[in-house]
């Protein structure tokens, strides 16, 4: 299984701070966080990543599965010189949080877990999305995606950050994309769960039809120190959808963790 090399932004907000690391979904990139990310540097340093050939992230040269991804995430972070970050990130990027807490604990002080969940979907379902997109590439998949990224009303009211994600999810390599899908197919760590021991947040969308408030609150009382919490409004992409909401659920997370620190 190949470990694959993750691509991290630049660092931004105050030297000191705790780190703050965003992740993203399948299909998006870190423009996911653009709107987010100014909101929490005021406190916090933050700094975001893609995964295999979506946005700057080079393309998968082999399988990968969500463990792996977390593994060239903690490599990227530690090749930086980082030894205590907060991991954020959404859907795949929720589950690469998880995967990160359980391979890479003195890495991780907290995870915020957001419209994700410990599995996602069924292998039938990514397994069949991924001959899709390999037969017929990732445009094959836009409309659904669309329709599940976004709650009613999202769109018209970012319509540029919107679009340019559904760009971004046309334009990633079909076969990285694919491999992802295949990586989900096999993730599932809901048996590991009571094994996270930092403070982790499940954050769900109220119209999140992929990763339900089931889904937050099986990882909210299946971890240690966890909790749920609901961003109104919103569906599969909170960051992109709402992006003040979002940012004041992270940061009282976060303000949390860094004074118990």
């Amino acid at each position: 299984m190949t470990t694959p090399s993750i691509r991290l932004t630049e660092t931004v907000g105050p030297a000191d701070a705790l780190l703050v690391v965003l992740g993203p979904s399948l299909g998006t990139s870190t423009i996911l966080w653009e709107a987010v990310a100014p909101l929490l540097q005021e406190r916090y340093r933050v700094c975001a990543w893609d995964l295999p050939g979506h946005g700057a992230g080079p393309a998968a040269d082999g399988p990968v599965t969500v463990g792996a991804i977390a593994d060239g995430l903690a490599a990227a972070l530690r090749a930086r010189g980082e030894h205590r970050i907060l991991s954020a990130g959404v859907s795949l990027g929720g589950a690469t949080g998880l995967e990160l807490a359980l391979r890479h604990p003195d890495l991780v002080v907290a995870a915020a877990i957001v419209a994700s969940g410990a599995r996602l979907g069924t292998p039938e379902s990514w397994h069949e999305r991924a001959a899709i997109v390999r037969e017929r590439s990732t445009t094959a998949v836009m409309v659904a995606s669309a329709e599940r990224w976004f709650a009613p009303g999202s769109r018209e009211r970012e319509p540029d950050l919107t679009d340019r994600l559904l760009r971004v999810l046309q334009d990633a390599d079909d076969e990285s994309y694919a491999r992802c899908c295949e990586a989900l197919a096999d993730y599932d760590v809901r048996a590991r769960l009571g094994e996270i021991g930092m403070p982790v947040l499940a954050l769900w969308g109220e119209h999140d039809l992929v990763a339900p408030q089931a889904r937050a609150a099986e990882i909210a009382h299946g971890v240690v120190d966890g909790r749920a919490v609901m961003v109104p409004g919103v569906a599969h992409l909170p960051p992109a959808e709402d992006a003040r909401a979002t940012a004041a659920a992270l940061l009282d997370f976060v303000d949390a963790v860094a004074h118990q620190a």
